[in-house]
């Protein structure tokens, strides 16, 4: 946003006038909404937002299957509900690589069509993360990272909800303020993820090489006894 900024390729976040906003055909001493797709729309900073929105792709991806691993060396019983967490949270992992490699100016339709994906079923991973965190003794710390997570959780949904209002509005005021949204969106969901980091103390890599081989009770009973 930084880069953009001072390449006035976007407005002020702090500048709710909207004088220098480029409107109609205008596209020369102005600026445009200050979203975070926005931010990542013209060279230089497009270049540095495909790499940030791979980057941080690649550690949710690694944050879901990490955690999925956990859930199955520690609560078996709550495998199912592991895995339809895992499942949403790669879909929001493709959805966000979509929408970070498809330059908004260029392929506008599939960069929005990841962004909604994304966000959606970030929502739900929040969601089924928390459930997990009550049922689950994975770190002693639960009856902390519970009630933080729930605290994300709900800003998550509202700040979506009225987010997907906003943006769908045609007047400078709102469209600004679904950036603002959608900004608190991003920094909602990174502060969600930093949560896992009181998780990894207690994480060690059998836990991942384990859930790649399947379990002795797993295996059919005549291999077992032979």
């Amino acid at each position: 946003y930084g880069m953009a900024y001072s390449n006035n390729h976007v407005c002020s976040l702090r500048d709710w006038s909207g004088k220098n906003y480029c409107g109609g055909n205008g596209t020369q001493g102005c600026c445009w909404v200050p979203t975070i797709s926005g931010s990542g729309t013209l060279a230089p900073e497009s270049s540095l937002f495909t790499a940030t929105m791979n980057a941080g792709t690649f550690l949710f991806l690694l944050f879901t299957i990490f955690h999925h691993a956990h859930i199955m060396e520690r609560h078996m019983c709550y495998s199912m509900l592991s895995k339809i967490a895992l499942a949403f949270g790669l879909v929001a992992t493709i959805g966000a690589f979509v929408a970070g490699n498809c330059n908004p100016g260029d392929v506008t339709f599939m960069h929005y069509l990841g962004a909604a994906v994304s966000f959606t079923c970030a929502c739900f991973y929040t969601v089924l993360l928390s459930a997990l965190t009550r049922k689950c003794s994975l770190t002693g710390f639960e009856r902390f990272l519970f009630p933080l997570r729930v605290v994300f959780t709900v800003v998550q949904i509202i700040v979506t909800v009225g987010y997907t209002v906003l943006f769908i509005q045609k007047e400078y005021f709102y469209n600004h303020l679904s950036a603002v949204f959608e900004w608190t969106l991003s920094v909602n969901l990174q502060m969600f993820e930093l949560t896992y980091a009181v998780e990894f103390f207690f994480f060690s890599s059998f836990m991942l090489s384990n859930l790649l081989s399947k379990r002795e009770e797993e295996k059919p009973l005549i291999l077992t006894m032979s």
